[in-house]
């Protein structure tokens, strides 16, 4: 017999086993009715799909990219040709600034939410410049009803108290390009000698860049700005190399040309000019510190020195995803909410329910706030409300497998600002389930009776990150199975620094041989509107006390017992709760009806926060900011209070057009629809290890919002991924799942399409899937479940491995584009592969999980076994799991 007709009798041994396997398997199937290999894995099944109106998901959702199309052309034919690109307008002209959402009127979207009545107008709010306009200002528009808007209304009264001022509005990017060439090319050949000297000057300073502060001036009207210089040094940080020149810029004028340099510093001593500077410079009358260009000795890249080792672990979901987003809403078998990214606000949740009830109307991000204090006027100076700059319009594409986990779903942000067409950042949002390693509840009996019971935590997370100059804020808002919201913010990137001199080390501490890491503070505002039980509430502070009493069987003896004391807080003055005091440890907002227990049904407000002292109230700024006076304060909702700041009160704190403050004048919150404010926030005094970057782990604050006698008992009880044996149970059986048969990996098996990472070559042709069939029979059934795989008549493992790679390549992908294989490491494998055919190839990245004792079960890719036929599969005996993920 030849080798030939011997492969046809095994092929075709191998199919009939194949076909009696499903046979076999079909019969455990249940009744025969269902089909027991689905084609491909389901997100979440039925059940856990609480919500089914899909209309709901667009009344919160970020406007679309026709519907800022739309806007954009409304507006230019109503107000004229006169309208500039924003790119390109000068400030003397009229532009387009921003196009959002406008948010909906809270009555009418809950008509529309809870009794079916029509939804409200889809509206935009558009913010305008009219440079060109006899008294330039800022104005407001809203825009609707789209997608076809005919109408805009000004709101520019209703919104901020009064007229915008022109000095208030943010300064675009043109403006600071605009700065820039009056920097580089007017001002600073005028001391280009001193530059030479101590900042190895380039021409045009190529080797220089600019950093913004604000506020812009000392007063209101002014806009004035301190900018510092730093070397550019490719790859890394500039943030970190200060040169020791600072410079105040008048760019008020509506001509860019009438601009002026206001002040100049340099390493300790103030000028008047940089002529100035250059003829002090000269005459050697100007102490200078040479400033190497390296980096001040070294450059703090972000690209790791360290070869790269083993992979970390990664999580992954056995049986697909256990939650959907479709538009702008998620839904998972216990929680359901809309989700938007405002353009300066940021990150935003809406309609939060769970297990199908509402806990809360909306969660947004108000304002981030970060105080300086230094010995340069930069430093000195600076108090960053990033809400002008744009936490929305700054947050940055999320990277799979370092901001969020490779299995992740990433959901794109469509907006329009500073241009005339809309734009898209891809990959803005992320949503993922994670396991947290840790037990949400436990317990091991072992008196009396021995039982073990306990519940892994498995939370579900949706994540933007905004990076706002040198630092980066990731915003994360977490749902838990106990029906706890924790909401919260990480802060890395690179602190913001000064030239070291003098009594520098009163203000931080030295990071760099002429580097002052400055002292700061980080705070963050959080509208919480919370519905717990209905839109009217009361606020309730509990805490304890010590009361002595006489001890019942023995009265001569006393003891100190320790109560709770309660408080029903009925006014916006008594909920308001200031930083440096100590308030009730437990605030909770409650309806009027009860539990089982006969307690008010309520949400506990619990801030866990380490804050600095906020700015003194003296401050002629603390106004623009004085939100930031209160850790916690709960007023009244109105629709006229939408926000506690302004994007306008940053150049102009000393007239903001909103102060927070005047939204505590002591009305009744008895039973009335109530609104949360919550500032987290830490202090951060900047140390070596903060560079090149500050970490995450332990630069963090945030809130969470607990049921408190909400329900009847822990709603964590009915999940059905708890876990109980009893003692004379093994306890690693209990947590294996039921399979129904010693064949499956898990309750459902099924094919899971590899996501697409984008970027890569390869799109959605990998196929990751869970197999029925001992390890043994797992490469044949690859050739036998892949159609292109039939191109080759071989199928011995060692003649494909004297196919050339191009041809493997095409009998699996067909004709895509596909790099070679490169060379890597890829342990799994190496340690199955003696021949070591097995690496990371063409951009995929690819982990092996650890083997768990599961017989007869295998999880594997097997595009990967085609691609690299030389894999032992005897080796593979025993192990559940190599997981490949693009």
């Amino acid at each position: 017999m030849n080798q030939k007709t011997t492969l046809v009798l095994l092929a075709l041994a191998i199919i009939t086993i194949f076909a009696l396997v499903c046979v076999l398997l079909a019969g455990r199937g249940g009744d025969g009715g269902e089909s027991s290999l689905p084609a491909f894995c389901p997100s979440v099944s039925p059940s856990a799909q609480p919500w089914t109106h899909r209309g709901h998901s667009q009344l919160f959702a970020d406007l679309s990219r026709e519907e800022l199309a739309a806007v954009m052309r409304f507006l230019t034919q109503k107000l004229g040709p006169g309208l500039v690109d924003a790119a390109q307008a000068q400030p003397s002209d009229n532009c387009v600034f921003s196009i959002e959402l406008q948010l909906p009127p809270k009555a009418a979207a809950l008509a529309h939410l809870d009794k079916g009545r029509p939804p409200p107008a889809r509206e935009a709010l558009a913010i305008v410049f009219f440079g060109r306009q006899l008294h330039p200002n800022v104005t407001e528009l809203v825009v609707g009803p789209l997608p076809h808007p005919s109408y805009m209304r000004d709101v520019t009264v209703q919104r901020n108290g009064g007229p915008l001022p022109y000095h208030r509005r943010p300064v675009p990017i043109r403006e600071y390009l605009d700065i820039d060439h009056m920097i580089f090319n007017r001002e600073l050949p005028q001391a280009a000698g001193l530059l030479h000297h101590c900042c190895s000057y380039k021409r045009q300073g190529q080797n220089l860049v600019t950093m913004t502060t604000a506020p812009r001036g000392l007063q209101s009207g002014d806009r004035a700005t301190w900018f510092g210089l730093y070397y550019n040094i490719s790859g890394a940080g500039y943030y970190l190399n200060p040169v020791g020149l600072e410079l105040l810029v008048d760019h008020k004028a509506l001509d860019p040309t009438g601009w002026t340099i206001q002040k100049v510093f340099f390493q300790g001593r103030y000028y008047e000019s940089l002529a100035q500077l250059e003829e002090e410079f000269e005459a050697g009358r100007v102490n200078v510190v040479v400033v190497p260009d390296n980096g001040t000795g070294a450059s703090w890249s972000l690209k790791s020195p360290v070869p790269r080792g083993l992979s970390p672990p990664l999580q992954f979901h056995p049986q697909g995803p256990r939650f959907i987003v479709q538009g702008s809403r998620v839904a998972s078998s216990l929680w359901t909410f809309s989700f938007g990214l405002g353009a300066f606000t940021g990150p935003r949740i809406f309609d939060i329910r769970f297990q199908g009830e509402r806990l809360a109307y909306e969660i947004s991000l108000q304002e981030a706030l970060a105080v300086y204090g230094g010995n340069t006027p930069a430093a000195m100076m600076t108090r960053y409300m990033d809400g002008s700059f744009g936490m929305g319009k700054y947050s940055t594409p999320l990277t799979r497998g370092v901001d969020c986990p490779y299995l992740a779903t990433y959901v794109d942000w469509h907006f329009l600002l500073e241009s005339q067409a809309p734009k898209t950042l891809h990959d803005a949002f992320c949503v993922f389930e994670q396991n947290q390693g840790l037990p949400l509840r436990r317990h091991h009996s072992y008196f009396h009776s021995h039982y073990f019971g306990g519940l892994q935590e498995t939370v579900l997370i949706i994540r933007s990150v905004s990076t706002l100059l040198n630092y980066d804020y990731v915003w994360d808002m977490v749902f838990h199975p106990s029906g706890a919201i924790e909401v919260k913010f990480h802060a890395t990137g690179y602190i913001s620094s000064a030239f070291l001199f003098g009594a520098a080390r009163r203000f931080g501490n030295q990071v760099g041989e002429h580097t002052l890491g400055t002292i700061h503070t980080h705070s963050a505002n959080f509208k919480v509107d919370l519905d717990v039980g209905g839109v009217e509430n009361w606020v309730w502070a509990e805490d304890m006390a010590y009361a002595p009493s006489a001890v019942p069987w023995s009265p001569e003896h006393q003891i100190q017992r320790m109560q709770v004391t309660r408080k029903l807080l009925e006014t916006e003055d008594q909920a308001a709760f200031p930083l440096g005091t100590a308030p009730p440890r437990y605030v909770y907002l409650a309806s009027n009806h009860s539990n089982k227990w006969g307690h008010p049904r309520g949400y506990r407000i619990q801030v866990v926060s380490f804050p600095g002292e906020p700015l003194p109230q003296a401050s002629s700024m603390e106004r623009s900011l004085s939100w930031a006076r209160y850790k916690l304060a709960v007023t009244q909702r109105k629709e006229t209070e939408p926000t506690s700041t302004s994007i306008f009160n940053q150049n102009d704190p000393w007239t903001p057009s909103v102060d927070f403050s005047g939204f505590i004048n002591n009305e009744t919150i008895a039973g009335e629809d109530l609104v949360a404010w919550v500032t987290p926030g830490f202090l951060h005094i900047p140390h070596a290890e903060d560079v090149p970057n500050t970490v995450t782990a332990g630069n963090a604050a945030g809130f969470l919002l607990r049921p408190y006698n909400f329900f009847d008992y822990d709603p964590s009880f009915d999940s059905a991924d708890s876990v109980y044996f009893r003692g004379d149970q093994d306890a690693g059986a209990s947590v294996t799942p039921d399979t129904g048969g010693t064949w499956l990996c898990g309750p459902q098996t099924c094919w899971a399409p590899v996501p697409e990472r984008r970027g890569t070559a390869i799109r959605d042709r990998g196929v990751m899937m869970v197999k029925l069939f001992p390890e043994d029979s797992c490469f044949w059934f690859c050739f036998l479940a892949v159609p292109n795989l039939f191109r080759t008549s071989q199928f011995s493992p060692k003649t494909l491995q004297s196919f050339p790679w191009e041809a493997r390549k095409k009998a699996l992908y067909g004709d895509s584009p596909l790099e070679a294989p490169g060379q890597g490491s890829c342990q799994a494998y190496n340690a199955m592969n003696k021949a070591g055919r097995g690496p990371l190839a063409h951009g995929h990245s690819h982990t092996s999980l650890p083997c768990l004792s599961l017989p007869s079960c295998l999880t594997i890719s097997c595009s990967y076994l085609f691609l690299y036929p030389g894999i032992s599969l005897p080796a593979l005996k025993g192990c559940s799991s190599a997981l490949m993920l693009p």
